[in-house]
């Protein structure tokens, strides 16, 4: 069976692979915006189209992810990761390279595609190399490594960074070694596409996602992805800004939001919903998020700011696997993969929008206006989880 007593055994190095691999998904925003006020001013973009480089690459991927998951049903995941990976590195290398925005913003969309390869061919690894509890157990660890390199890229983009913000930008380029090593760790066997006879599933999820409890969960994840992402886009251009703080500050004030979400994540918000209740301790939050976003643009030291990003993450970090497992609960088993598929897809639009609904506020009223926003996005999202259902006839 699995030989997990040798360190380079392939059954070792393939769940290593595919777990670096996913990481990668956060890594396509983190490590670049820590450099985006440099970034900005070096190409001379737009305050306002800035944040839009960010998060583009969000877009592609949720609209990319669902077709290539179909493919790595196909013709098996393994064989969708390996050009997956090796596309990251050479679209996000070359963002290094690009002289306008418009040249940037298009291979950030390539980017995001080869982002969507990632997530839906390392989900599709997962489930078929575990099954039951181990699969379980193992979605947890994945969890958990994105948590961790949700912190730990804003941190290298930002020290790399501080030199030149194209040194950022050659981060993707760990892709490359990642796939050689993918290539001994899957042999040209390894998880071939599977004949299945699942037809009609696509209708049901189409009604599944249609009813009124699913949809809910589904909003309320775009929202809270908008307001999340708005600490990610816009609270290093403000710190730029207000306090002058390079792109490796940006980078611990990044670090310490995924850190207070790591944290609670993993040792508070399953006890806390437990003692109050899935949808109060997800309200509760959401509370959180909204009364430390609205103080940013009063903060006027780097302590200040990291203890109040540390905050935020704690509300960030209940309000997520919170929303995940709502969304779990109310999804038959059959659909259950599909349905947080759809989540995943959902939270990834919702960081796209950011910038776009943002931008608009920040257009007409400025820059501290965007947090203001964003913290009633949060209060809305948390109102919206006990707002009464209308029976809905199945």
């Amino acid at each position: 069976m699995t030989d997990w007593g040798q360190p380079f055994s392939r059954e070792t190095l393939r769940l290593s692979v595919v777990l670096c691999a996913g990481s990668l998904t956060t890594m396509a925003g983190g490590a670049i915006a820590p450099v985006l006020p440099d970034l900005m001013q070096e190409l001379n973009i737009d305050l306002a189209w800035g944040g839009t480089l960010a998060s583009f690459h969000c877009l592609t991927l949720a609209l990319f992810s669902p077709l290539l998951g179909l493919l790595a049903d196909k013709i098996g995941p393994s064989r969708v990761l390996f050009p997956a990976i090796t596309f990251y590195g050479i679209f996000g290398v070359m963002g290094a390279w690009m002289p306008n925005f418009w040249s940037l913003l298009l291979v950030r969309g390539l980017l995001g595609i080869a982002c969507g390869g990632l997530a839906a061919s390392s989900l599709g690894v997962l489930g078929r190399l575990y099954e039951g509890e181990a699969r379980t157990r193992m979605l947890g660890f994945a969890t958990a490594v994105l948590t961790l390199t949700g912190i730990i890229y804003p941190l290298l983009g930002g020290l790399v960074g501080n030199s030149h913000w194209q040194y950022a930008f050659y981060l993707n380029g760990l892709a490359f070694p990642l796939a050689l090593l993918g290539l001994y760790a899957f042999d040209s066997q390894s998880l071939a596409a599977k004949s299945s006879t699942s037809k009609g599933l696509g209708g049901q999820l189409t009604r599944e996602l249609s009813r009124l409890p699913t949809a809910r969960l589904l909003v309320t994840m775009g929202l809270s992805s908008i307001a999340m992402y708005a600490v990610v886009i816009y609270a290093p251009i403000y710190l730029d800004q207000a306090l002058g703080l390079t792109p490796k500050l940006n980078g611990l004030v990044l670090a310490a939001r995924a850190i207070g979400a790591a944290l609670i994540s993993a040792f508070g918000a399953k006890p806390l919903a437990k003692a109050i209740g899935l949808n109060r301790s997800t309200a509760l939050g959401f509370g959180v998020m909204a009364a430390t976003l609205a103080p940013i643009p009063w903060i006027t030291d780097l302590r200040g700011v990291l203890v109040v990003a540390a905050i935020f993450g704690l509300g960030f970090g209940i309000v997520l696997p919170n929303l995940y497992n709502a969304l779990a609960n109310v999804s038959p088993f059959e659909l259950r993969a599909s349905i947080l598929a759809v989540g995943t897809g959902i939270s990834f639009l919702g960081q796209f929008a950011s910038p776009v609904v943002l931008g608009v506020v920040l257009n007409i009223w400025g820059l501290a206006s965007v947090f203001y926003a964003a913290s009633i996005l949060t209060i809305a999202a948390g109102l919206l989880l006990f707002a009464p259902l209308p029976q809905q006839s199945s």
